[in-house]
């Protein structure tokens, strides 16, 4: 097999696994997209966790999903799963601490973990159900 074949071969598996991850609402490796998170979350499919503070649930939540404030984290990190079937996806207010708690699970080994692109910011925006916790 030529090199030129083999070149050809990495590229369009490269492209497979990009339009795979669009498929399935992947922006980047670490994220998904609102719509995805919405859907995987109304399909019991996924574990939403808000990690906003609680005067920012006060304004609403995403029925069903958990409430864990990015404070208490460190002492509650045992509640968010850790198996690799069970995915989890983070949400705040943008995604500024979603991504910076993502960083800080990956670094105790979780490998299900997402943050979740626009944030509860963006979910309202758009007129989204929001329950009172």
């Amino acid at each position: 097999m030529s090199t030129q074949t083999v070149s050809r071969r990495v590229a369009v598996t490269g492209l497979a696994s990009a339009f795979a991850g669009l498929a399935f609402g992947q922006v980047e490796d670490d994220s998904v997209t609102l719509e995805y998170a919405r859907k995987e979350l109304e399909a019991g499919k996924a574990t939403l966790i808000d990690i906003r503070e609680p005067q920012e649930h006060a304004t609403g939540v995403a029925k069903g999903a958990r409430l864990l404030p990015m404070r208490q984290l460190a002492g509650r990190v045992s509640e968010i799963p850790n198996d690799p079937k069970t995915p989890v996806l983070l949400i705040c207010n943008t995604q500024n601490r979603s991504s910076a708690t993502l960083k800080f699970l990956l670094g105790k080994g979780y490998t299900n973990v997402r943050y979740v692109r626009g944030g509860m910011s963006e979910w309202s925006r758009r007129g989204w159900p929001l329950i009172r916790p």
